[in-house]
């Protein structure tokens, strides 16, 4: 081998190589793996948003002494505004008689307005808005049958 002469930096033609050929082995390996564990993520994602949004609704049955829901949901949204039933008259909401005028009809995940307090008192108006679920929409779409079964329609990662 020769003595490189003063001046002379650098890597050799075999040292480039060698270099490339382990990122290729390396990019080989890591590649499928990272599809792998997003597509497992993206799964993992819409089972976890299908199970906060039964447990959200079974918190609003509980809440409101509902043992059935009268108006199942057959058409899927993600929109927890009106969901799961927006159509219930808003005086006659479990055992309560709500004291404010600006509920919205039915249960409802965000923004429901409970109505009355642990005696079955009704309770003033800033204390009546809750929000079972954190956001306003979710990413997939949900069915609801009248005993508070979730149902998923579409995960929203189609």
């Amino acid at each position: 081998m020769r003595m490189p002469k003063r001046g002379e930096k650098g890597f050799t033609l075999i040292e480039l190589l060698i270099v490339v050929a382990i990122l290729g082995v390396l990019a080989a390996v890591v590649i499928p793996n990272v599809g792998r564990f997003i597509g497992r993520g993206e799964s993992e994602a819409s089972e976890t948003e299908l199970s906060n949004i039964q447990s959200a609704v079974v918190a609003m049955m509980v809440d409101n002494e509902v043992s059935a829901l009268p108006n199942p949901v057959t058409t899927a949204t993600n929109n927890m505004e009106a969901f799961p039933d927006a159509t219930t008259n808003s005086t006659a909401k479990g055992t309560a008689t709500l004291t404010g005028s600006t509920d919205k009809a039915g249960y409802l995940l965000y923004q429901h307005e409970i109505g009355y307090d642990s005696t079955g008192n009704g309770i003033d108006d800033s204390a009546k808005i809750v929000n079972y679920t954190a956001t306003k929409y979710t990413k997939g779409t949900y069915t609801l049958d009248s005993a508070g079964t979730v149902n998923q329609t579409t995960t929203g990662y189609e």
